[in-house]
């Protein structure tokens, strides 16, 4: 076989696999508990909705004729139009030549780091953070630091020390962050954004799971926040990243950003030297869907993830040993648990496969650095609870005896 290293870019060494991505092949041996990808339950798709909207497209012929053919990068109109009424909801007046639309919010990061980083510029993230941005940003070489946030009181000062250059953007998930399940209330989002201010810097807010919410009271985007500082969304340095794929699918890929129009118009350079638009027919459909059943689907949504966080949060109480905490989520997908100091995460998984035939997601991979191997990431999305019950029960009998083995 031939040698191809040699010709990739130096880039090429920063690229890792997804270990979420490589964990989802699990789900095909049935007897694993798998609390390993954050997947909404297919069960709770509105798939006949679906159904009906592509039926309603492709039946009449002009309207399949121009779903069907190339569109414009920005996106279908009538979906922007209603992602700006539905921005309202947040609190963000915008209009829809503030929005791109793009393949999943994870296009979005993709993008978001390519306009903005260059070799070797500093971001900022959490530590921990969510892994697919970690993975859309590192193509571009940067430097990563901590983002400052509960746990850390970096100052402004301290990210210009000893002559460094000012970082390029933040990026943090204030609601229910993957993967911690943790949410920034409105003091600390308030002082991220006098933080942001301080160095002029932007700040990419991602929204993925905003509209899963199940305890406590909702609490205004940056994007919101800082417009109403500024004086408009056109004034800010917050960008909004948001996507269809935990409120209605994940297949068909529509996810968007909300930005100042000066940005959207270099983003929409990118997308058309990208991809040059995302599936008009999937853009029209979704419309179809959100604009009428959005609000009914998520009611129907909250209560299930509801039920199955509640499961895991008393299975973890009624069978993790003393010394393994975890967090406890207002919503979201995920329970983030600190093992003792001891135990690696990475290894506890292949235990865990092998012995009790359940899985998780390790925590160095959510870390730049790869530190947090005592840590691990469990979703409760995509499980019944007595199932969830069951999986912790073995977790927890596991983490027992890897405990016992080391005293």
């Amino acid at each position: 076989m031939s040698d191809w290293s040699e010709h990739y870019a130096a880039r090429e060494t920063r690229m890792r696999a997804s270990e979420v991505r490589e964990l989802l092949k699990l789900l095909d041996q049935p007897d694993i508990i798998s609390f390993a990808g954050g997947i909404p339950d297919a069960k709770l798709f509105p798939r006949q909705a679906l159904v009906d909207a592509y039926d309603r497209v492709l039946k009449d012929p002009d309207r399949a004729g121009a779903a069907l053919q190339y569109s414009v990068s920005e996106g279908y109109l009538p979906l922007r139009q209603f992602l700006a009424g539905d921005m309202q909801r947040l609190g963000v007046s915008c209009d829809p030549d503030n929005i791109l639309i793009t393949n999943g919010s994870q296009q979005a990061l993709d993008f978001l780091g390519k306009l903005f980083i260059g070799s070797h510029d500093t971001i900022l993230v959490g530590y921990p953070t969510f892994l697919g941005a970690l993975q859309a940003f590192n193509a571009y070489e940067p430097h990563f630091d901590v983002l400052p946030g509960p746990g850390n009181n970096r100052t402004a000062a301290s990210y210009l020390a000893d002559g460094r250059r000012k970082p390029k953007f933040g990026y943090c998930m204030p609601e229910f962050q993957n993967p911690t399940g943790l949410t920034l209330d409105r003091a600390e989002r308030e002082r991220l954004l006098d933080f942001a201010e301080a160095l002029n810097l932007p700040l990419i807010e991602d929204g993925a799971y905003e509209r899963l919410r199940y305890d406590g009271a909702p609490v205004p985007p940056l994007l919101a926040l800082a417009a109403a500082r500024a004086g408009g969304i056109d004034k800010t340095k917050v960008l909004y990243c948001g996507t269809f794929s935990k409120s209605i699918v994940p297949g068909l890929r529509v996810g968007w950003i909300v930005a100042p129009k000066p940005v959207i118009e270099k983003l929409v350079l990118i997308k058309q030297a990208s991809d040059l638009h995302t599936s008009g027919i999937n853009q029209i459909v979704v419309h179809e869907v959100a604009s009428t059943v959005i609000e009914s689907q998520t009611a129907s949504l909250r209560p299930v993830y509801q039920a199955r966080r509640d499961a895991m949060l008393q299975a973890l109480r009624d069978h993790m040993p003393h010394g393994v905490e975890w967090t406890r989520p207002e919503g979201g997908m995920f329970v983030w648990v600190t093992l003792p100091a001891a135990i690696d995460g990475a290894e506890l998984l292949g235990r865990a496969v092998a012995e009790a035939r359940v899985a998780f997601v390790p925590g160095a991979g959510f870390y730049p650095d790869r530190t947090g191997e005592n840590h691990i990431r469990l979703s409760f999305s995509l499980n019944e609870p007595a199932k969830i019950a069951d999986g912790i029960k073995r977790l927890g009998n596991l983490i027992k005896t890897v405990l016992a083995e080391a005293a």
